[in-house]
């Protein structure tokens, strides 16, 4: 198989980045859920996160619950996804707990539950605004009425989601909404949640500052752990590692070039109208990793002299430097979050627990 392109990772850097944000929240008497999702569930990095005092971990593929099980198997598990009906059974072996907002699946879990004799955690989940994964204000009585009447579910808490689709922003308002639908849920059905799951990375900025509300007691934390940065403004989280993951990528041409493309223009092979700027000859180097593999635009070149120009599905263009590389060199990069969850998945990129430091 080949060596490169190669994602170094460095489980050290994601425990202490777990470690710091652990902290953070106990000012607070939160608890921080470690989101595996974007490592495809990796059990490394999993334990990496349990390692730094998360105390449970959560992704949205069944398929990764398993994984981290597998190697895991004394770890709190949550299904970050609503279950599809096609993996319920799987859901109710290898799940801890599942977030939760159409009854049909609620009923499904409570027979597979029943059939596998287990009991099933489920988290409700709220629509807030970002018209994701959410319950309608009006939906939350029939739902919490089924599982309360059920012996194989158990009503976890509720919780909320933020900034993944929409990008609404988790302010004092939409928290203080979020606690007053506790409110008015609890006083209508005469219950109290005990777990209230209040959001993700977003949410650090503002625990950072002051204490939380006193009510929420959970984050689900992925990209603050893993890149060490907040998900409003990207800004890094103090005290934390923005290098825990590393791409190395090969050279495979080094030539000096024109900076503009000779002839008549249309769109590239994904659709698109690439905008070119004239700056002459330039070295222009090519490195085996494309689009099949991440998000170019997502990547942060570690040497600060050379420029992302762009790239195709195996191919990405750079600008270098002077006369520094050669063919057969490699070139480092940081990835943002959605580069770094395509190099997960990516079979044509070998991960490695040698870690490579980059600083930019």
């Amino acid at each position: 198989m080949n060596e490169f392109p190669k994602l170094h990772i460095n489980l050290e850097k994601i425990e202490k980045n777990t470690e710091t944000i652990v902290n953070i929240a106990k000012r607070s008497g939160i608890e921080i859920v470690g989101v595996t999702k974007a490592s495809c569930g990796d059990p490394n990095v999993g334990k990496a996160m349990l390692d730094g005092g998360a105390t449970g971990l959560a992704d949205s593929r069944i398929s990764n619950i398993k994984r981290l099980k597998e190697k895991l198997p004394a770890a709190s598990c949550m299904l970050l996804r609503s279950p599809m009906l096609s993996e319920i059974s799987e859901v109710v072996e290898y799940a801890d707990s599942s977030i939760n907002t159409e009854l049909v699946v609620l009923k499904a879990l409570d027979k597979e539950s029943r059939n596998q004799e287990k009991t099933h955690n489920v988290l409700l989940m709220a629509e807030l605004g970002e018209l994701r994964e959410g319950i309608l204000s009006e939906e939350f009585s029939d739902l919490i009425s089924f599982v309360n009447s059920t012996d194989s579910l158990h009503l976890l808490g509720i919780g909320m989601n933020l900034t993944c689709f929409s990008g609404v922003i988790p302010t004092e308002q939409k928290i203080s909404e979020f606690l007053q639908l506790i409110d008015g849920i609890e006083q209508e059905q005469g219950i109290t949640f005990t777990l209230i799951s209040g959001g993700n990375t977003a949410n650090i900025p503002r625990l950072a500052q002051k204490p939380f509300h006193s009510r929420i007691n959970q984050l689900r934390v992925g990209e603050g752990i893993l890149l060490g940065r907040e998900t409003i403004h990207r800004t890094s989280i103090d005290q934390t590692f923005q290098d825990a993951f590393v791409l190395e990528a090969e050279l495979i041409e080094v030539k000096k070039k024109p900076s503009v493309p000779d002839g008549d223009l249309t769109e590239n092979a994904f659709g698109e109208k690439p905008v070119f700027e004239d700056h002459g000859e330039i070295i222009r180097g090519i490195a085996a990793v494309g689009m099949q593999d991440t998000i170019l635009d997502d990547l942060l070149p570690c040497d600060e002299t050379i420029s992302v120009l762009g790239g195709s599905s195996d191919h990405l263009i750079l600008q270098l430097p002077g006369k520094r590389y050669n063919v057969g060199d490699t070139v480092f990069f940081i990835p943002k979050y959605g580069a770094l969850v395509h190099l997960f998945t990516s079979n044509y990129v070998q991960k490695s627990y040698d870690p490579i430091d980059c600083k930019i």
